[in-house]
């Protein structure tokens, strides 16, 4: 029994403190403004005409840390902190959204791989574990790996999601740097920025593959008790 306290505290833990260091390092860095005090909005549109894409827009969004790139729309949106703030925090995190621009215009692999599982993914969020439960507590191993399976496109999602990520974090430090949105001793605390952002989906893959191996590890005890 406490091994099992023990895993579920970990698996809520993770998440948690990935979520506290974000909200810890835009706090932070919120309140420390970028050299030539250009908004989130400003330097999106700024990147966004650097490389052509006129046609992707720039919205302000609602919510707190909201921010994302639409593909279907082309509208990168931003948070209302994010917009209009001209803080480092929102240079880094208006910029990373414009890299997913980026990679959408260029057809980067693993965005148009990420893309094609949305569904799939979807499908695997909702449907698995209506099966786990009525596996496990029936103790019918088939209902449980249908279950398992569905999960493991969700799964799959998350860990092709870093790499998106990761991708569009690279991009955009080189943005800011090269089109001097942000000067190069500024580089370390927007780095810190984009790396707890990071830490979320690092956070929420690890969690993810951790369930799965569980589930594996419980299917694969109920098939031996079968036998």
């Amino acid at each position: 029994m406490s091994s099992y306290i023990i895993y579920f505290a970990i698996i809520i833990l993770i998440p948690l403190w990935a979520q506290w260091k974000v909200k810890a390092a835009f706090s932070t860095y919120s309140k420390v403004e970028n050299y030539n005090r250009i908004s989130g909005a400003e330097a999106a549109r700024k990147i966004l005409d650097h490389h052509g894409l006129y046609n992707v827009h720039v919205e302000m969004g609602s919510g707190f840390l909201s921010d994302h790139y639409d593909p279907r729309a082309k509208v990168v949106r931003l948070s209302p902190d994010v917009y209009h703030g001209c803080s480092l925090a929102s240079a880094a995190i208006a910029s990373h959204e414009v890299g997913h621009a980026i990679q959408d215009k260029e057809a980067y692999s693993f965005l148009r791989i990420r893309h094609a599982l949305v569904p799939v993914a979807n499908i695997g969020s909702n449907f698995s574990w209506i099966f786990i439960l009525i596996g496990i507590f029936a103790h019918l191993s088939g209902m449980l790996l249908l279950g398992i399976l569905f999960m493991a496109a969700a799964v799959v999602f998350q860990i092709v999601t870093l790499p998106v990520e990761f991708n569009a974090s690279n991009r955009a430090m080189n943005e800011v740097i090269s089109l001097g949105i942000i000067r190069n001793e500024e580089e370390r605390n927007t780095k810190k920025v984009l790396n707890a952002a990071a830490l979320t989906y690092v956070a929420a893959a690890a969690v993810a593959v951790l369930e799965l191996l569980r589930l594996v590890m419980i299917y694969t005890g109920m098939s031996r008790s079968e036998d």
